[in-house]
């Protein structure tokens, strides 16, 4: 069963430490996108920070969240083509 409030809090208190440790972090969000979906979205300087956060964040899930997320996480990388 999700539980957004669960996930967010264990998210928040553990695995956020751990991401401002991560050379390079720009910005990190958790989103509660509803109906049992939630986002993450990390912005590095470079490519290492963001591969490191990857390896961060399969022992955080795998540790912490898997009884609270029905589906295995999907990652996405790429480079920033547009902001504001």
């Amino acid at each position: 069963m999700t539980d957004p409030a669960e996930a967010g809090r264990r998210v928040n208190e553990g695995f956020v430490p751990l991401m401002r440790g991560i050379p390079g972090l720009l910005a990190y969000y958790w989103v509660d996108a509803g109906n049992g979906v939630m986002v993450s979205t990390s912005v590095f300087e470079s490519e290492a920070g963001a591969e490191e956060s990857v390896q961060q964040a399969a022992a955080f899930v795998r540790d912490n969240l898997t009884s609270l997320l029905p589906n295995p996480p999907q990652v996405f990388a790429g480079q920033v083509v547009a902001s504001a």
